[in-house]
């Protein structure tokens, strides 16, 4: 359906697409991850030729459209853009922005484009939405409209640039639904995506990218579960395995927490765990570790299983022995046990003088 034949992309600063080529047949549905920086979604903007690749061929249904005089319009009514900021007209309603587009490139009457919007609208659940305006909706909402919005040109293939990334937690799972229903109509989708559930959940096919180009490709068992690759297994790892160093009296516990938080975000990590998982680390950290020792040197790790949503957190501290239950804070104490399932404690004497904890969390502690 799309053949990619060896596009670049140069600006002037950056390159971040490089001879880049892949094949994407109907009816795929294939996310692109890979660390922030490596071209994708210039990827995607280029499939849509909202920046044409400075070198190359981008081949639909066996026409080139990147070619010298090709009408760009005629491709953008076959390849639809959902983007992470919504881009929906404030001064339309909603009904409005979705009959906009169909009535005024595909010719569409007044009412045939009415009639796909409410049907539309229904599909994402928003009907009743219809005379709202986007400023009177919510972040989710906004995203949903704008989905409905690029279904009623009727795209062969959809392009999502990060559909979730602008919204709060909470929204992000209504957005998530109607991106899986869609998946399920057969239509070619191509999903820029830092949320590694959603991403093997949804897709046939993972991109995995690095350095501009598609660094390794897969089913989502192969990319998340066996990636062959050096550079991938270390991207994956990395979403898999929360690392911080705690040595020094003023350390960032604000920043601590926003790393803390955007990991847990790349995991999905439920909201009920996530507040687990933050609570037990404020009260051992900040409420019973940290006053005791003078020059703090703290090593925490966290593992989070996405298949049976389990926590593991291991800390070490380096010091003399010093057993979490022997804290005069028992107030913290007690709200770090109703936390956990489990605490294992050890320590191993000189040379080491190492403090281990091993805090155990799941996803169905009442």
């Amino acid at each position: 359906m799309i053949e990619i034949r060896s596009i670049t992309k140069e600006f002037k600063s950056v390159i971040p697409i490089k001879d880049l080529s892949a094949i994407i047949n109907q009816g795929d549905v294939i996310s692109v991850i890979g660390p922030s920086g490596t071209g994708k979604s210039t990827l995607i903007r280029c499939i849509n030729l909202l920046d044409p690749p400075t070198s190359g061929q981008i081949l639909f249904e066996g026409e080139d459209i990147t070619a010298k005089g090709y009408d760009v319009k005629k491709a953008r009514q076959k390849i639809g853009m959902v983007f992470q900021s919504f881009n929906l007209f404030g001064h339309l309603t909603v009904i409005e922005n979705l009959m906009l587009a169909p009535m005024e490139l595909k010719g569409k009457s007044r009412q045939e484009a009415y009639d796909r919007a409410i049907e539309l609208l229904q599909r994402v659940g928003l009907k009743e939405k219809a005379l709202s305006y986007p400023d009177e909706l919510s972040g989710g909402q906004k995203q949903r409209v704008a989905i409905a919005r690029c279904l009623c040109m009727d795209p062969d293939v959809i392009l999502f640039d990060e559909p979730t990334s602008a919204l709060d937690p909470a929204m992000v799972a209504e957005v998530q639904a109607v991106i899986r229903n869609l998946s399920k109509s057969g239509k070619t989708m191509i999903i820029v995506t830092h949320e590694m559930n959603f991403a093997r959940a949804i897709s046939n096919r993972v991109f995995f990218m690095d350095q501009g180009r598609i660094y390794e490709e897969g089913t989502p068992e192969e990319i998340f579960d066996n990636p062959k690759n050096e550079r991938t297994r270390r991207f994956i790892k990395s979403l898999k395995v929360f690392e911080e160093v705690i040595d020094s009296r003023d350390y960032d516990f604000i920043g601590f927490h926003a790393k803390l938080d955007k990991y847990m975000l790349q995991n999905d990590v439920n909201p009920a765990l996530k507040y687990r998982i933050r609570l037990a680390l404020e009260e051992l950290l900040q409420q019973i570790l940290f006053p005791i020792f003078e020059k703090p040197d703290i090593t925490v790790d966290i593992e989070y299983s996405s298949h049976d949503k389990n926590c593991r957190i291991s800390v070490e501290y380096r010091g003399e022995s010093f057993n979490i239950k022997d804290t005069k804070n028992t107030l913290a104490l007690v709200m770090l046990k109703s936390t956990t399932e489990n605490i294992s404690y050890s320590y191993k004497e000189d040379p080491a003088k190492i403090n281990q904890l091993e805090l155990y969390i799941n996803a169905t502690h009442k």
